[in-house]
């Protein structure tokens, strides 16, 4: 089958009284073409309840656009640009998104189930309450984002920053952070349970209200680490070196033989760094489609 080459974009305005129609038009049109669609794509303006599964978005911009409850289940982001966009309550499973770079975005209560987020770039975008188990964020740079309640079991966040970022109350049941840099992170109130630290730079984070039950903590930095309270009587891999290093309490319960002195006056906590702000949507929002050559 000889491939059908678009002779002209096609573009649709997304204006405040047209929204509605305009969005079925697009839908109508994406769906409509064959899962080579968008080698080139911009996406813009307001699609709720997109269906795109399995669609070729490679190298797609997604600036300034709402496609909350959407659906993009095994699509293909790979190097795509998500700007300052919503995708909360969105499905994106076993989607490959290796390379994608995200800034500002919302994906709270999205589903990431077995995604390849490998080697992306993500700077304060939210994924509070979003579904990664088992995704894949390998060597990922994720500064500043925000975690809080997310479902992280057997995710591979391995070689991963995390500098900054809040990972409080998350489900990280079997999680692997190997030689991840978290610091200043906040791991508070999450279960860690069977996770690995191994060679991980947790400095200045904060453990306090965590479970970490069997939790690998083998040449993991830990200078300035809060685990004030914290149960790591089944932790594997500490030192008393480590644990010299960092900040705990008559309430830190610790392997046998070990002991934790408390940080005093110098437990003030490094500062993350500021989330960049979202960049400004673009002047006309368009959608523009043109078909793999």
């Amino acid at each position: 089958m000889h491939p059908v080459r678009l002779a002209t974009a096609v573009v649709f305005g997304l204006t405040a009284l047209g929204s509605v129609s305009t969005a079925a038009a697009a839908s109508a049109q994406l769906t409509s073409q064959d899962r080579d669609v968008a080698r080139m794509v911009s996406l813009g303006g307001s699609c709720h309840r997109c269906e795109l599964s399995g669609r070729d978005l490679s190298g797609a911009t997604f600036a300034g656009a709402t496609f909350v409850n959407s659906t993009l289940v095994g699509a293909n982001l790979r190097g795509a640009e998500l700007m300052g966009s919503n995708f909360s309550n969105s499905d994106f499973s076993r989607a490959d998104m290796r390379g994608v770079e995200i800034v500002g975005a919302n994906f709270t209560d999205a589903k990431f189930t077995g995604v390849s987020l490998e080697g992306a770039e993500a700077q304060g975008a939210v994924f509070n309450r979003a579904d990664l188990s088992r995704a894949n964020l390998s060597g990922a740079e994720m500064v500043g984002v925000s975690m809080n309640g997310a479902n992280l079991a057997q995710a591979d966040v391995s070689g991963t920053e995390l500098t900054g970022a809040n990972l409080a109350n998350v489900s990280a049941r079997g999680a692997s952070f190997s030689s991840s840099e978290m610091n200043a992170a906040n791991l508070s109130g999450g279960n860690f349970t069977g996770a690995s630290f191994r060679e991980a730079e947790l400095n200045s984070a904060r453990l306090a209200g965590g479970i970490f039950a069997r939790a690998d903590f083998a040449g993991a930095e830990m200078r300035r680490t809060d685990i004030r309270g914290v149960d790591l009587s089944s932790a594997r891999g500490l030192t008393q070196s480590q644990i010299t290093r960092a900040c705990g309490d008559g309430a830190t319960r610790l392997p046998r033989g070990m002991t934790v002195a408390s940080c005093g006056g110098r437990m003030a906590p490094a500062t993350p760094p500021r989330p960049p702000a979202p960049p400004a949507p673009p002047a006309k929002r368009n959608l523009v489609g043109v078909d793999r050559d």
